[in-house]
């Protein structure tokens, strides 16, 4: 049902935790399903240095979470910008059409946390 890609990811989440003094964090939230994604970042001299998230929700929540955290090291935020769903759904393999809310839980919670550094 999943890829090997969401199922790796869940099953060995990268970054999840908090960063206390981080540069921003956002909580975003699926009201339909209850997901529940918390993000933390660092930012110098322009980039992500850090980042961590704690999720609550199903395997690609989780799955989503981690690749995003990933994938936003060592990027500015005008690179991050250009994040869109399609290439959070193609990062995890494709996702079914019932867990397509994960990413975009994990994009949502990606622009509240750009329009907080930018």
């Amino acid at each position: 049902m999943y890829s090997e890609t969401v199922l790796d990811h869940y099953r060995r989440p990268r970054n999840v935790g908090e960063i206390p003094g981080a540069t921003a964090a956002v909580e975003a939230t699926n009201p339909v399903c209850g997901d529940l994604l918390k993000l933390w970042v660092v930012v110098r001299d322009g980039r992500i240095v850090e980042a961590k998230f704690k999720a609550e929700g199903c395997i690609p929540a989780v799955a989503c979470a981690s690749w995003l955290t990933e994938r936003m090291m060592g990027e500015s935020p005008a690179e991050l910008s250009g994040i869109s769903l399609a290439e959070i759904e193609a990062a995890m393999g494709g996702l079914p059409s019932a867990s397509r809310h994960a990413a975009a839980l994990a994009g949502s919670a990606l622009h509240q946390l750009l329009a907080q550094i930018t």
